[in-house]
């Protein structure tokens, strides 16, 4: 099973882009993050047109998840992630598919730092690790998948001494991404490519697709159940490069069939 992420930054500005890419790699799960769109909005026609059943969680101009499935419909688990109802912003979506439960994330990115957003991040992260507690110990294969907003070490971003007050990279975010990798969730694409350079955005500005000067921000997090089918992982970079595209390119992990 190939399940994957991907923001697409504006889902209806990418569409043909978004089709391009489902019809080539074929993922069976496709995580899909900053929808910026509302629920009425999303192209679930041309998505299913293409063979792919479709959950989603909108918001007028900004965040926005989805969870696709080929050839299924995703059955919803969770919808928001829990632990605080006043938070109306659409960033967590769970849903079971094939046997297998995944979230889709959009963690809040937290700039500027300090202030209200940077603790509304810090707060969403205590959340997140509080679901992926009670999830962890699943029978079943968990993804925590997504655009995580979080660079875990140096090694994940092309200059790294330019990045130390930016929320992505800020200790306490660190540390956060750390503790949760160390709770007993398998950071997929470290564990396929350990020593390798990896980056999953390049921003707009400044060349910097051009140059490589990207991030890893993008990450597929497994659950022990989940860790001993992992086959594979990788990043679709080619996507990227493509025109109008998004500045994310897709990551995505193979996992191993269950044994009859």
């Amino acid at each position: 099973m190939k399940i994957a992420t991907f923001n697409v930054n504006s889902v209806n500005a990418r569409l043909p882009a978004l089709l391009q890419w489902l019809e080539e790699s074929r993922p069976d799960i496709a995580c899909l993050q900053e929808l910026k769109c509302t629920d009425a909005a999303f192209p679930a026609e041309p998505v299913r047109a293409i063979g792919y059943g479709a959950l989603w969680h909108g918001q007028k101009a900004w965040n926005g998840v989805a969870i696709l499935a080929r050839g299924a419909e995703p059955v919803e688990v969770q919808r928001g992630l829990p632990g605080d109802a006043d938070d109306s912003q659409s960033r967590y979506l769970e849903a079971a598919v094939d046997g297998v439960l995944v979230a889709c994330l959009y963690l809040p990115n937290g700039n500027p730092a300090p202030g209200p957003r940077f603790d509304y991040k810090l707060a969403w992260l205590e959340r997140l690790a509080a679901r992926a507690a009670a999830l962890r110990g699943r029978a079943e294969p968990v993804v925590l998948a997504g655009d995580f907003n979080i660079i875990p070490t140096e090694a994940d971003v092309y200059k790294p001494e330019s990045w130390v007050d930016d929320a992505l990279f800020r200790p306490e975010v660190r540390e956060a991404f750390r503790a949760l990798v160390a709770s007993g969730w398998t950071d997929a694409l470290r564990a396929r490519h350990p020593g390798e350079t990896i980056y999953t955005f390049w921003d707009y500005l400044r060349q910097r697709w051009q140059r490589n000067a990207g991030l890893r921000i993008d990450h597929l997090l497994l659950n022990p159940a989940a860790a001993r089918r992992l086959q594979d992982a990788g990043v679709d970079r080619e996507v990227r490069g493509r025109p109008r595209p998004s500045d994310h390119a897709p990551a995505w992990v193979v996992l191993q069939a269950a044994s009859r």
